[in-house]
């Protein structure tokens, strides 16, 4: 385990030291001791870790919770996932589809300690095992639908979208997208032109590398712009930010965050540029997960987010509500309810 992870316990009277680590024990025996597996850029990454840490906070008067974060510069989930297992957390959640590996592992070799991870099915070797959990989301449903509030709400005919790194968590909402776009241009008879990821073609899809690297980010957003994109969607995580802060600077284009509602994470002079965000609700299945540790009733029913059932969706207009025809948000409104009734396909 290497030392420089970072870890933070909470709800807690007291803290255990071990192995570079300090986690909160469980306050009493029938309460259960929660442990969450992060990657790389802590609670306020504006992303996965953050909706993760505010979902365990909604339970918090039900479970002990504490959380290491990979280190950044060499991440070791395998040395993060079994310090928690050393540590004997009674439910460990893994918190972005890098760590799966490291949380199928350890849920083989550790039978009565309960795991979930985010961001994929729960499956190891296409099988379920009893005691890990999936808890997975159907963002390409909402990418489609920001796929077409893009193309609905682009003057140019032109928008476009990248990623952080090429894994299928990322290639999903790009693969919504850009679906959705196209859906808009076959209802609308107009030409619309996706820049940055082509379903039938994934090779050509443009990544930044990591989740870190703004000024990448910052770049990848001119070229767009270059090319006529004026909505951009960065799967990215917290690097949508390199793209609002381009758009705020050159007034060329407006940004659909991802995960969260980017609206409210940013500054307040970056709220113009914030055409919509694609929510996942990875907080809500968190919480969803530890409840039924706290209850006795963890199972291994993968959870999955969809429209339908409110664990994905798009966030709200905010500042440029009044710039979007109330025309194009009915047919928002309207495409996801068909969506999640099944009638227009998001596949």
């Amino acid at each position: 385990m290497k030392k420089s992870l970072k870890v933070t316990g909470v709800v807690a009277a007291a803290t255990l030291a071990f192995a570079g680590l300090a986690l909160a024990p469980a306050s009493q025996a029938a309460t259960p001791k929660v442990c969450l597996a992060l990657d790389t850029g802590g609670i306020d990454d504006h992303s996965f870790n953050a909706s993760a840490w505010a979902g365990a906070q909604t339970v918090k008067s039900i479970a002990n919770v504490s959380y290491v974060v990979a280190d950044a510069n060499n991440p070791d989930y395998t040395g993060e996932v079994n310090s928690l297992v050393n540590n004997k957390c009674n439910l460990i959640i893994g918190v972005g589809f890098l760590i799966t590996p490291a949380i199928d592992a350890a849920a083989v070799k550790n039978p009565t300690i309960n795991f979930a991870q985010v961001d994929d099915p729960g499956l190891v070797n296409g099988k379920a095992i009893a005691n890990l959990r999936g808890l997975t989301f159907a963002t390409n449903q909402v990418g489609f639908l920001s796929g077409y509030l893009a193309a609905g709400y682009s003057k140019t005919g032109t928008v476009a979208t990248y990623g952080g790194i090429n894994i299928p968590p990322v290639t999903i909402y790009m693969d919504g997208f850009a679906k959705g776009a196209a859906y808009y241009a076959k209802v609308s008879k107009k030409a619309i032109k996706v820049l940055g990821w082509d379903p039938a073609n994934p090779k050509t899809g443009v990544f930044v590398g990591d989740f870190s690297s703004q000024n990448k980010a910052l770049q990848i957003t001119k070229n767009f712009e270059q090319q006529g994109a004026d909505v951009v969607f960065p799967v990215a995580g917290g690097l949508e930010l390199a793209s609002a802060q381009e758009a705020a600077a050159s007034k060329k284009s407006v940004v659909i965050g991802v995960d969260s509602d980017a609206y409210g994470l940013y500054p307040a002079a970056l709220h113009g540029v914030w055409l919509n965000s694609a929510l996942k609700g990875v907080g809500a299945s968190v919480a969803a997960a530890i409840k039924d540790q706290a209850a006795g009733k963890f199972n291994n029913t993968a959870y999955v987010g969809t429209l339908a059932n409110g664990g994905t969706g798009l966030a709200g207009y905010h500042d440029l509500a009044a710039k979007v025809p109330g025309s194009l948000q009915n047919a928002v409104r309207a495409l996801g309810k068909a969506i999640a009734a099944g009638t227009v396909s998001a596949n």
